[in-house]
């Protein structure tokens, strides 16, 4: 998982990753490619 200051350009990466928020930090999610996922903050 990768940690970003701004997670805009890992968002357009791929179609398929979604953008949630949990717990006061952001994610992006990818159930078909999980090496994408990462956090904010």
């Amino acid at each position: 998982m990768k940690i970003a200051s701004s997670l805009k350009s890992l968002k357009k990466r791929d179609l398929d990753s979604k953008l949630v928020r949990r717990r006061g930090k952001v994610y992006i999610i990818n159930k078909k490619k999980p090496k994408f996922k990462a956090r904010q903050g």
